[in-house]
């Protein structure tokens, strides 16, 4: 484990495990879909990484304690994670990615599905709002 990742339990996201069991065992299994996700992210140039492990961390925050510390503290996993939980951060290739792919649907949409002009119209508010928030986080930690 990293320096950065022995930190007290304090500077950790929250943990509270669900009580009923087969809630637990499906958030674990959606956990898991996640972080086979964001692997996936890691390798495909066309899929995000850092919410799948987010949303990943929080289905283990409700359903093991164990797996979410672990993905939280990982070498290589965890940085994103730690990153967004500290400072909100989203990296500047991932907020141009996300941007560019935004477009590109948008594109798609507007000249090949939709037939008139409202798909595009609330598609590109929707992203709008999207590329705002993403483009309104910071992409590196205050000094």
């Amino acid at each position: 484990m990293d320096g950065e990742a022995q930190g007290s339990h304090a500077e950790r996201p929250t943990s509270r495990v669900h009580d009923c069991a087969g809630v637990r065992y499906g958030l674990m299994a959606f956990g898991w879909l996640n972080v086979g996700l964001g692997i996936a992210g890691m390798l495909l140039p066309v899929m995000p990484t850092t919410i799948f492990l987010i949303l990943a961390l929080w289905a283990f925050s409700k359903s093991s304690v164990r797996f979410h510390d672990w993905l939280y503290s990982h070498p290589r996993l965890g940085r994103s994670l730690r990153d967004w939980h500290r400072h909100r951060i989203i990296p500047l290739p991932a907020k141009c990615l996300a941007v560019v792919m935004m477009s590109a649907s948008l594109l798609y949409v507007t000249l090949f599905v939709a037939e008139g002009w409202t798909l595009p119209l609330g598609l590109g508010l929707g992203l709008g709002v999207v590329a705002a928030y993403i483009l309104s986080r910071p992409h590196r930690a205050p000094a």
